[in-house]
């Protein structure tokens, strides 16, 4: 009947640990209660069997329950279940060969911080450094960082 005891107890809380990795990620219900599942399977083993049950019980839920989660993630039965896509999309950079700083344009919507301006003919995403700057005013670049073009309004 022990050892009954000790293995539900373990078998809960690997059950509740798929539960915690699977469906409810985060530290939830499911996470503490496989926590004290196996600390329960590990304090009835060092009650029932004393030291040395204790900690082979210990050892085997330290061991042995982290390789038996790697070995069922890396196999084929929860791969239906994982998200398997790789993310290749990139975000758009500002070509500096067709825009330069000092170049003029004007603004197509208003920005307030940001918006859409069209420099040197090229429709893009703009910014100014804090004011909003309206509808079909005359712009000049003035930064241009990676994606971002900063720019503020002819004077």
């Amino acid at each position: 009947m022990e050892f009954a005891v000790v293995i539900i107890l373990i078998l809960l809380g690997i059950l509740l640990l798929i539960v915690e990795f699977m469906l409810i990620p985060g530290i939830t219900v499911a996470g503490i209660g496989c926590f004290f599942s196996f600390g329960a399977s590990v304090y009835f083993a060092f009650k029932y069997w004393g030291t040395f049950g204790g900690i082979l019980t210990l050892l085997g839920v330290l061991v042995f329950v982290p390789l038996l989660l790697y070995f069922i993630f890396k196999g084929k039965a929860f791969k239906p279940m994982m998200l398997s896509s790789d993310i290749d999309g990139r975000v758009k950079t500002v070509d500096e060969e067709l825009i330069h700083i000092g170049d003029k344009g004007k603004t197509i919507g208003r920005l307030a911080p940001s918006g859409k301006a069209k420099i040197n003919g090229i429709p893009l995403e703009a910014r100014s450094l804090g004011t909003f700057i309206d509808h079909n005013t005359p712009v000049k670049v003035i930064k241009i960082e990676r994606n971002t073009v900063y720019v503020e309004p002819l004077k």
